[in-house]
């Protein structure tokens, strides 16, 4: 393990969680500026150690730890994040062409649920889980339905924490899922 690579990944991942707070707050979605600069600097540090070179989950780090900090405190994933993460995503992807195809699958398929029960779903996470279909579509297409029951049981946990009156958050679960998901790399 390169131990400067790590360091200066985190470093990094500072500076980048500090931006991405920033925005958020622009966007009327404070977060709790030192967590998401600590958590983003620590989520790439961790990346680095664990998966040297795989890009995606670093691309994802940048997005998880201010989206679920906003989704968790605000019950909301702004555009400000949602929209720049599909270019984001995509330009990682080792096959772009099986990337957008997951994206419209992964996304379209929340966009369902979302039609079919709006208070089911928000429009957040429908915007956040087409991204999110681009970094699985990095992985294989068998981490689609992996990453939509993996975050069902997250947000099924949060549910049972009962702290949310008006829904419970699903972008949490969607951004743990898909992380862990490239984290592991499943093959094709």
């Amino acid at each position: 393990m390169n131990w400067g690579a790590v360091a200066a990944m985190g470093a990094a991942g500072t500076c980048v969680g500090a931006g991405t707070a920033k925005l958020l707050n622009w966007a009327g979605a404070a977060v709790p500026v030192p967590a998401v600069v600590v958590g983003t600097g620590v989520a790439w540090a961790g990346v680095t150690a664990v998966a040297p070179g795989n890009l995606t989950p670093i691309a994802l780090a940048a997005l998880a730890v201010p989206l679920v900090a906003a989704d968790l405190r605000h019950r909301r994933l702004p555009d400000v994040l949602t929209l720049p993460a599909y270019p984001l995503v995509v330009a990682v992807a080792p096959d772009p062409a099986r990337a957008l195809g997951a994206a419209a699958v992964f996304g379209g398929l929340h966009l369902l649920v979302h039609v079919a029960a709006p208070r089911a779903m928000g429009a957040g996470d429908v915007k956040l889980a087409g991204a999110l279909g681009a970094a699985l579509g990095s992985v294989s297409w068998l981490a689609l339905p992996a990453a939509a029951v993996l975050a069902a049981v997250v947000t099924a946990g949060l549910a049972a924490t009962r702290l949310w009156r008006d829904g419970v958050p699903h972008g949490p679960g969607l951004l743990a899922a898909t992380t862990a998901l490239t984290l592991l790399r499943v093959p094709p």
